[in-house]
């Protein structure tokens, strides 16, 4: 009684809620007997062709492959792919992808050889001694991805199963219409399924296997029968015959109908013990354990009123779309559209040079009848019958508003990743809104979303553990110089201390002096080095003027001793006396010049009566330095007179002449002097700019009136020269001698002048102190201007 309970339990299927009866439209493919694609001259390869991130190249352009030669080498979820044909590699490059946006790909295009040779192949058959790690890594190795569209990496898909599996349900239900390709390979490879479906068995050892196919395929389910019959042995293996029904093929609907079971939301087939396999993927399972083929073709249906011979084709993966279709009697229209996929679930190719890939099940060519494309999207009318249709037990019309309006959580509370994407909401729907379209532009949106959190949540934890490893790396830092701190004793704290002076020391040298706000500087350094250096000046000075006067008494010593020579001679040597004479007076005057500036700079807050004194002992210089050089020309006088007595007018003019010269570039460098010194006291002492400006102009007025009078005694002396010719030497010297005592007298007036003017500054009361000494160094200036003229006079009258 129990086992009776058991085969009928067996024998019972189960139905799901929702679901569609489209037309077929299966017989135009199924009927014809498959056919071997053409081989093409040059296959393009995408290195993507499954879920997950594509693998690494392992080949280079002009590199020649063999058939079944791995391109790329993968790890983990990653596939690789294999070279469908032999040939050269000749570019690895962008090209439009079989996606529904045809954005390109990385694709290695490989030109043929002709040939179609394997590379070296190690059959497998006596596969259950084998371990299960190397059957799965050999299934990995051949790149075999999930055939029904998916796309998903097998040997993943299958460590994940484990020892949990207890159902392995095959899924030979091919519900969409027009797709007739596992049909047509289990018509006439039905052996290979049982096949595969034995090393399925040794991999996972399941309880039992179901081969779940629809009842509109008897000639396929009469080959399964006939191909299990063959292996008496095996009970585990079951063949269940299903309704038509759309989509009854899919993962969760197909589990529910074979097993009773629901997939909870959310979760996998395997979390309730059952894998699912597409029949297409049991084959190529097989070959690669068995035959060591890799996955380099597949079964592709061809169908659809715009092709001539619609039919079933083993085609190479990589082989152009367009002269796939050119086998089937495509003719390519002005609007025709080309459909890869069924017409629900399908996609149009924007590109027929793309290639065929793993995921390439049919290529459907509609007519216009077929496809009707006229139907525009209108509003929804809210009839309810999508939500009837949904296999998925879904709210398609809420959906459909959350989507539309970007909601995204409202529309993940409401299950969106539970939609299959079957269409049959769109089919039912009788506004035309293609659902279907706006499930996958939200659920691109919500992975985009959810991508960025988990970068965004993967930044801030690494940021977190630099933070704690800073933190951490500080903390050890910290530990290691605690270590390494030794104490020091009395002695060795006095040798650092004393090192420590010597650098202090070094620095210190040739450091910049700085003054800080509100206290006063040390400058006795530098007023030290200024007066030091003033003295050395006045040493110069004097050590000049010694040698000048030298240098006048031997020329004095050799005129008194030259008396009796020629004429000429001596008033030559007079000539050059008087001219070192004047050399020396000027460099005194600059020297005096020079030095009163500096004093009365470091004269800030002198006492007047303090000044007074240092004018009045000036004066004293300047009288008995005038009145010495005066005696010196009046000792000369006599002598020179007496000695030009024959003088010749022409050299007597010329002497003249010359003497002008002279006298107007004294002049002008006396002018100089003056504005200069003028100048310079005024910026000094910070002297009223007006007053500065009056004494100037004064003084230059004063200047250009002493220059004339020099000027016109200068060009009266020649006239009185040649009126001389005739005189009587004594009275020329009588003459002489009465001029001297006139410029003796006007000298000592003028000195007298000079003396009254700082003894009336002194008496004024309140003077400033630094006025009084710019007035008196200006009237020194003064007299010694006036003491050369006169003595410019004298010389000219002289001659």
């Amino acid at each position: 009684m129990f086992n009776l309970f058991s085969l009928f339990k067996k024998d019972k299927i189960w139905d799901f809620k929702g679901g569609i009866h489209p037309p077929e439209m299966k017989l135009q493919s199924s009927r014809t007997p498959m056919r071997i694609a053409q081989l093409p001259d040059e296959v393009i390869i995408p290195i993507h062709q499954h879920l997950g991130v594509p693998g690494q190249l392992c080949v280079s352009v002009g590199e020649h492959v063999l058939k079944g030669q791995p391109l790329t080498r993968g790890v983990g979820r990653t596939l690789p792919v294999h070279a469908s044909i032999s040939g050269t590699v000749t570019a690895i490059e962008p090209f439009p992808s079989t996606h529904p946006s045809g954005l390109p790909e990385i694709a290695v295009r490989i030109q043929s050889d002709g040939k179609d040779e394997w590379r070296e192949q190690f059959p497998l058959v006596d596969y259950q001694s084998q371990s299960k790690e190397v059957l799965l890594t050999r299934i990995h190795e051949a790149g075999i991805a999930g055939l029904g569209g998916a796309g998903f990496p097998t040997a993943t898909k299958l460590k994940g199963g484990g020892n949990l599996i207890k159902t392995l349900i095959i899924n030979a239900a091919e519900c969409e219409p027009y797709i007739t390709a596992d049909d047509r390979l289990m018509q006439e490879h039905a052996d290979e399924v049982i096949a595969g479906c034995q090393v399925l068995i040794h991999l996972l050892s399941p309880d039992e296997v179901l081969i779940g196919i629809e009842d509109n395929k008897p000639e396929a389910i009469e080959s399964l029968k006939h191909a299990l019959s063959t292996v008496p042995d095996e009970k585990r293996i079951f063949i269940r015959v299903i309704p038509t029904k759309y989509p009854s093929g899919g993962a969760k609907q197909l589990t529910k109908i074979l097993t009773g079971k629901e997939v909870p939301s959310g979760g996998r087939s395997s979390d309730i013990g059952v894998l699912m396999q597409n029949v297409g993927t049991v084959v190529a399972i097989k070959r690669a354990i068995i035959d060591d083929e890799p996955l380099i073709e597949r079964v592709v249906t061809v169908t659809g009123n715009g092709a001539k011979t619609p039919g079933n084709f083993w085609v190479r993966l990589g082989t152009p779309i367009y002269s796939l279709l050119k086998q089937a009697g495509f003719v390519a229209g002005s609007e025709q559209m080309v459909i890869m996929g069924g017409p629900l679930m399908g996609f149009t190719l924007p590109d027929l040079n793309a290639p065929v890939v793993k995921i390439t099940n049919c290529l459907l060519i509609p007519s216009a009848e077929e496809m009707d494309t006229d139907n525009l999207e209108e509003a929804c009318i809210r009839c309810g019958h999508c939500v009837d249709a949904c296999p998925s037990g879904l709210l398609p019309q809420q959906l459909y508003w959350f989507s539309k309006g970007k909601e995204h959580e409202k529309a993940q509370q409401h299950n969106l990743f539970d939609c299959i994407e079957c269409g049959a909401c769109a089919f039912v729907c009788p506004s035309n809104i293609p659902l279907v379209q706006y499930y996958r532009q939200e659920k691109a949106e919500i992975r985009e979303i959810d991508a960025e959190a988990k970068r965004a949540a993967e930044a801030k934890a690494r940021f977190e553990a630099k933070k704690i490893r800073m933190e951490r790396e500080k903390l050890e830092r910290e530990a290691r110089h605690q270590r390494a701190a030794v104490k020091l004793d009395d002695k060795d704290h006095g040798e650092v201390q004393s090192a420590l002076s010597r650098v202090k020391a070094k620095q210190s040298i040739g450091k910049i002096i700085s003054v800080k706000a509100g206290e006063e500087p040390d400058n006795a350094a530098a007023i030290a080095a200024r007066k030091k250096r003033k003295e050395e000046v006045r040493a110069k000075q004097a050590a000049k003027l010694a040698q000048q006067k030298a240098l006048e008494t031997s020329s004095e010593n050799v005129a008194s001793k030259n008396e009796d020579a020629d004429p000429r001679k001596a008033a030559v040597a007079a000539a050059l006396a008087r001219v070192k004479a004047k050399k020396a007076q000027q460099a005194q005057t600059e020297a005096t010049t020079n030095e009163t500036p500096v004093q009365n700079t470091e004269v800030e807050e002198v006492d007047p009566r303090k000044a007074a004194v240092a004018a009045a002992l000036a004066r004293v210089k300047a009288k008995k330095a005038q009145q010495a050089q005066t005696e010196a020309t009046t000792n000369k006088a006599p002598a020179q007179n007496t000695e030009v007595e024959e003088v010749d007018p022409r050299k007597a003019a010329v002497a003249a002449a010359i003497a002008r010269v002279k006298a107007k570039k004294e002049a002008q460098q006396t002018q100089s002097t003056v504005d200069e010194t003028s100048e310079q006291h005024a910026k000094e002492e910070e002297v009223d700019p007006r007053k500065a400006a009056v004494a100037a102009a004064i003084a230059r007025v004063k200047a250009k009136k002493e220059t004339q009078q020099t000027q016109s005694t200068v060009d009266e002396a020649p006239e009185q020269h040649a009126k001389a010719e005739e005189v009587d030497p004594r009275k020329a010297a009588v003459a002489a001698a009465i001029a001297r005592v006139k410029a003796k007298k006007e000298a000592q007036q003028t000195q007298s002048t000079v003396d009254e003017a700082p003894e009336q500054h002194a008496k004024g009361e309140e003077v400033d102190p630094r006025k009084a000494a710019v007035a008196a160094a200006i009237a020194r200036v003064k007299a010694k201007k006036e003491a050369e003229q006169r003595r410019a006079k004298e010389e000219v009258t002289l001659d």
